[in-house]
Order: structure tokens, then sequence, then C-alpha cells
């Protein structure tokens, strides 16, 4: 496997941290890998060293995420999506394969329709912004108040306890690997310092009755960039009709629904993601993209339903 290293970059004053697989100044394909909600680049651990055998691989922390700074600021996607493009920027990568999963699903298709000349191929991983349906306990934490109620929700001595037990099943080679991403968003939320900004990112995309935001008005927008989806058959918090409903909507995208998986298919079946993902870069043209084509499309409006 290749090498990882964890980096940081300041961008408008503010700490991004980032892992990095492979070579920024090879020629190789770059692949931008975005975490989901409460998370980290830490989720792409078992997928990341393999990738960068074949490509130069990036995964940040989000902007209020993870080890990155947590200022008070705008955490909508488009606000994600500009700190994707800063990032790629201040790395000298002029283009990428964008690879979202859940939450980065949504910022990733934010970040196509923002800057589709830096976006080669789109790959949707478990993603946002596809249908209202979101697991009850994302939009209870939309509740006025809930933040209030975190303290109580999120309790150090639990996380403690918790990642005690972790580490104990973890030396008698015991994993089960999306009770392990969901343990993870739960303990980050025990820190008090990471709580504002989860709740204004949860807040921008999710309000009580389910998702607030939806891309399919913009869908046909995509139909010029070859795109992957990658669901689990078994997630529970984005349900798997979301991912048929945007295949349908995409013509020439590719479905690929992992039987075993749930919300997490990259940490549940890894050696099968990075062979699905590889084999769709393999076999995928990168988008170049033409400017009369992409005005055309963009005035004609979405394809008539009738």
């Amino acid at each position: 496997m290749s090498e990882v290293a964890k980096r940081e970059v300041r961008l408008h004053g503010h700490r991004v941290v980032y892992r990095v697989g492979g070579d920024l100044e090879s020629d190789r394909p770059v692949l931008l890998l975005v975490h989901g909600m409460a998370g980290s680049s830490a989720t792409w651990r078992d997928v990341l060293p393999k990738l960068a055998l074949r490509f130069t691989v990036v995964a940040p922390d989000l902007p209020g995420h993870g080890e990155s700074d947590k200022p008070l600021q705008d955490y909508s996607l488009g606000a994600l999506a500009n700190s994707l493009r800063d990032l790629m920027v201040a790395l000298g990568i002029e283009r990428a394969t964008v690879i979202g999963q859940s939450l980065g699903g949504g910022v990733a298709m934010q970040f196509a329709y923002q800057y589709p000349r830096h976006c080669e191929r789109l790959v949707l991983v478990s993603s946002g912004g596809l249908g209202g349906e979101v697991s009850w306990m994302l939009r209870a934490l939309t509740l006025p108040g809930a933040e209030y109620l975190m303290p109580v929700l999120f309790p150090s001595f639990v996380r403690d306890a918790g990642n005690a037990v972790s580490r104990r099943l973890g030396r008698l080679g015991v994993r089960w690997p999306h009770i392990e991403q969901e343990w993870r968003a739960y303990a980050s939320l025990a820190d008090p310092a990471n709580r504002p900004s989860f709740v204004r990112t949860l807040r921008s995309v999710v309000e009580p009755g389910g998702q607030s935001v939806s891309a399919h008005d913009r869908l046909y927008l995509a139909s010029m960039l070859p795109t992957l989806i990658i669901w689990g058959q078994r997630d529970r918090i984005i349900p798997v009709a979301h991912a048929h409903a945007a295949h349908e909507a995409l013509p020439g995208s590719r479905l690929v629904v992992f039987e075993s998986s749930g919300h997490f298919p990259h940490t549940e079946e890894p050696e099968s993601f990075v062979e699905v993902l590889t084999d769709f870069i393999d076999t995928s043209e990168a988008l170049e993209l033409d400017e009369p084509g992409w005005r055309a499309l963009l005035t004609a409006g979405p394809p008539s339903s009738s």
C-alpha cells in the first residue's frame, strides 16, 4: 500500500487538515475525497492507501470538521464547495474526480455545479441532496434548542467509555465498520468545540421535516459529466431509493448497490469499493468542458417530464 501523510494548510487564516496519498507533483489523476456530516478524512482510511497506488488522493477535513478549524462562519454546501476549490488552488491541483459521501456528496454536486472546469468526474456515495428522507435522529437535532441538549445527549464520559470498548475490541480483531463510523460521529459531538459548526452545517441541509436541499432540478446539468452512484442496500440514514431515482434522472450514470453495506460502503466493503471506483475511472473519459454545449444545456433547462 502507498504511504498516506497528514498535512495542513491555512486558508483565509484558518487551519485546514488533509490527508494525501501519492505525489502531488505527478501527472496521475487526482481524486478528491469528501467525508460526511460530523465526520473527517479518517473515514477513508480503509481505501485511501489502496487508491494512492494508482492515483493522487487528497482527503480534507472540511472546515468545521475533524482537525480543521471550526470558526463561526457559513457552512452551507456552497461555502464548503468554495473551500474545496481553495484547497485545490493552494495545492496546485487544476482538476480532480470528486468523490463525496453523505453530506460530502451534496458538497461534491455543488462543487461540480459551481466549478465544472475543475471537476473531471463525479462519484456520489450514499449522498445527501437527492431526496427528502433522512434519519429521524438528524431531523431531531435540527429542532430549536437541540444544541442545548447536546451536553446531555453526547456526554464525554460515554465517549470515553465507548472509546475504551472500541480499543479493546480492536485488539481482539473485532470490527463493525458501520457502527465504528456512527460512533466516531457521536464521539466528535461529545467535544463542545465541535457542536456549533455541526449545528450550522446540519441546519443548512436538514430541517425537522427532512432534507431541505435537493439537487434534482439541476441534475440535468450533470449529463455531460461522468457520474458514478454507489449506495448500500441496508442504508438506514438515507434510503437506497434515492440512488435509483438519481440514476434514472441521470442518463449515462452508473449505479452500483452494495448488498451487504449500509451508509458507509467505503468502510463496510472497502475492497469492492476500490475495485468499482478504479474501474469507473479507467473506463470513463474525464470531462473536458465544452463551453458552447454547457451554455446551450443551461439555457435549454431540464428536459420536460411529460
